[in-house]
Order: structure tokens, then C-alpha cells, then sequence
């Protein structure tokens, strides 16, 4: 990190210690598993009366033909490494993802075929709340149609008691994405509810939701101190995502000052529906929030004049924020800017476009939240010189 960051950094520039984790195991709250069949079942050869004959014969027909894989898939390919147990992922996540793998068999679901786009269950998504313990699990299937649905629900629940929703999503596209926009719940609300910073927030299948939720707090704990809210700000929540650390940042963390006025962005209609949701559920009333494309919104606020943001805090893609975005940022004109990044390859690209363009990096703090991997979350602090 101070590698990448060493051209950009100033001899006020602050880089921050690493922020571990204390105990970096089974910490994803997200657990994802594809479905897809395996090796070739022989069929089992024994002798037996025509009474049995006549009851294999029937059994035979909805005999599974083939081994059901799930796990993970070997990097770079579409092979599926069969993984029934992983020291980062939430036991009990783990465990739905194979009790649905032994379940498919007696209710005659054929796991998806990709080459052939085929078959009837492809992926199994488990969120488990970090702190109140629900759990949504996500069926995503190739087709509407879900015979048996309601046995399976029953008989799923009862091997998993820790369940409180099931949800079915349909993607019929033959695609790497895995969810698809139509929706059907099959069990319990549709979604969880978790603590975060303090807040209660509500997570549906499509809500992005960090899957490291101790870290989690810690990166936006240490986020909005770096902002240094006096409570006097005007601040923009970019690519604001369900709101978390906007509603965070409109309280404030460790009982610090929160911002005046939180303004959230996001393009995701349904993200900002979340987003509101949680600010009316927490009874936040400083924040409020916007479906738009975060660089059109700042552009237009930066072309009225008719208000100071003081803070933008931002948390893009992995791909970093878009040139456009950038320069509606620079176009604004904030005093502070606080970029959140999972991938600081982008980040320290982006910063660069700011630095050449009259901002300073003040700080650099590197999270731990992804252990045992070799990407890490990280925080850069930039002020405006200008």
C-alpha cells in the first residue's frame, strides 16, 4: 500500500496501520454456491423378485443420473472444486448450501447445465445477519415453475431450523450473472434485518451488503472520523448502495458528530427503495436519498451553485469511479473527499486524477477485510488546495 500510494503521498500524508481483524475466521456473512452435475451414477446392479423389479423400475426413473457438485469455482474457469466445509465462510451458511445439495435429489431437481442451458437450479445464495443471526437463503432458478416448492421449503427449514426466509429468483439468460430481476418468496419475509454501527438495516437478495460485518464496521467507523464531521456538513453518500455508511456518517460513529444533511446516490431504483426503508426504520431524518447516476447528480449540483457540499464520500466498483464522475467531482469542488475501495489499483488511479487537479492526500488506512486473501479494503483522505 505505501508502494502504491508513494507518488501521490505528501510529507503530511498520514499512512495508517493496517486495521486486522481479531478473529479471521468463518467471517463471510455470504455464501454463494453453484449447482451443476458431477460424474456419472452407475446404476446399482443386484438381484431382486418381480415385486422389487417392478419397484426399482419405478424408482429408477427419477434415479438422479449424475453426482450433484457444489463448492467453488478453480480460479480463471467454470469447474466447480466441490468444498463441503471452508475456514472463511459462515458455518451455517455452509451447511444450507449442502443440505439444498442433498435435498435435490428426492424432490427431482436437475442442477443447471451451463454448456447446454438445461436443468432446473443453478446457484443457492445463504446471508446469515451478523448480529441478530437471520437468514436468507436465495434459490436461483432456470425457469418460473417450481413444482414441489412448498415440500421443499418445509423439509429445508426443518434440517436448517436457523432459516427465517426463502426467496426464489428466476434467471432463465444464459450469462455469468448469477440473479436474475424476477422474484418470488417462498418462506418468511423475503429478507433480514442486521445491526450496523448501531443501526438496524434490511438486506433482500439483490441489496449489496459487506460480507465481512466486523470489519465492516471498523472501515466505516474509521471512515467517517477521517471525514471529521463537526455536524455542520453537507455531505454526498456517492454510489450509496442501501445507505449504510451515509446513514452512519448522518449519526455519526463512537458517539463523534454526525453531518447535517446526508444526500444519498445510487443508479439502483431498488437499492435507494432499501436505502429509504432503513433511514424511516432507524428514524433518520437528516439523510435522504436519490436514484441517479452519482456523476449526471453532481454535475447538476455543480452547475446550479446553489448549495456547498462540504464531504463526498464514494465507495465504487471494483472498477473505480468513471472519468465523467470524476470530473463532476472536481466540478463540485468539495473540501474533503473520503474514497472507500476494495480494489486500490483504481483508487490510486482515481486519486491521481485528484491530486493533478489541486486536492491532497491527507490519510491512507488499509482494512483487513478480506483475511486470508490478498485483496484489502482501503480508505484515502483527500483535501481540496484549491
Amino acid at each position: 500500500m505505501a508502494e502504491l500510494f508513494d507518488g501521490l503521498a505528501g510529507e503530511s500524508t498520514v499512512m495508517h496501520p493496517i486495521a486486522g481483524m481479531g478473529e479471521p475466521y468463518h467471517y463471510r456473512n455470504k455464501v454463494v454456491s453453484p449447482y451443476a452435475p458431477g460424474r456419472r451414477i452407475k446404476p446399482k446392479a443386484a438381484k431382486a423378485s418381480k415385486g422389487d423389479k417392478r419397484a426399482s423400475t419405478r424408482e429408477g426413473k427419477h434415479a438422479p443420473t449424475h453426482e450433484i457438485l457444489c463448492g467453488m469455482y478453480a480460479a480463471g474457469t467454470h469447474r466447480i472444486v466441490p468444498t463441503d466445509a471452508c475456514l472463511i465462510e459462515n458455518r451455517i451458511a455452509k451447511k444450507i448450501i449442502l443440505a439444498v445439495r442433498d435435498l435435490m435429489p428426492s424432490f427431482r431437481i436437475e442442477p443447471y447445465r451451463e454448456d447446454a442451458n438445461t436443468g432446473f437450479l443453478r446457484h443457492a445464495i445463504v446471508r446469515v445477519g451478523h448480529t441478530s443471526g437471520e437468514v436468507l437463503v436465495t434459490l436461483v432458478t432456470n425457469g418460473r415453475q417450481f413444482p414441489g416448492s412448498k415440500a421443499l421449503v418445509r423439509e429445508l427449514v426443518k434440517r436448517c431450523p436457523e432459516i427465517t426466509s426463502i426467496v426464489q429468483n428466476v434467471n432463465t439468460r444464459q450469462t455469468n450473472v448469477i440473479l436474475g430481476t424476477d422474484e418470488i418468496r417462498l418462506y418468511g419475509p423475503g429478507f433480514i434485518l442486521d445491526k450496523l454501527c448501531g443501526l438496524s438495516f434490511r438486506i433482500s437478495s439483490q441489496s449489496f451488503y459487506q460480507v465481512n460485518a466486523s470489519q465492516t464496521e471498523v472501515l466505516y467507523r474509521r471512515a467517517i472520523e477521517l471525514a471529521r464531521l463537526t455536524g455542520d456538513e453537507t455531505v454526498i453518500d456517492a454510489y450509496c448502495g442501501t445507505g449504510t455508511i451515509g446513514l452512519v456518517a448522518a449519526c455519526g460513529a463512537e458517539q463523534g458528530k454526525g453531518a447535517k444533511r446526508v444526500i444519498g446516490v445510487d443508479e439502483t431504483a431498488s437499492a435507494i427503495r432499501d436505502a429509504r426503508a432503513n433511514a424511516q426504520h432507524n428514524g433518520i431524518e437528516n439523510a435522504e436519498f436519490v436514484a441517479c447516476d452519482a456523476g449526471v447528480f453532481m454535475r447538476d449540483l455543480a452547475a446550479e451553485a446553489t448549495e456547498r457540499i462540504d464531504v463526498v464520500l464514494m465507495d465504487p466498483p471494483r472498477s473505480g469511479a468513471t472519468e465523467d464522475f470524476l470530473k463532476a467531482l472536481v466540478a463540485l469542488s468539495p473540501q474533503r473527499v473520503v474514497y472507500i475501495s476494495c480494489n486500490p489499483e483504481t483508487q490510486a488511479r482515481d486519486v491521481a486524477y485528484l491530486v493533478e487537479r489541486g486536492y491532497a492526500v491527507e490519510a491512507v488506512q488499509p482494512v483487513d477485510m478480506f483475511p486470508h486473501t490478498e485483496h484489502v479494503e482501503n480508505i484515502v483522505v483527500c483535501c481540496n488546495n484549491t
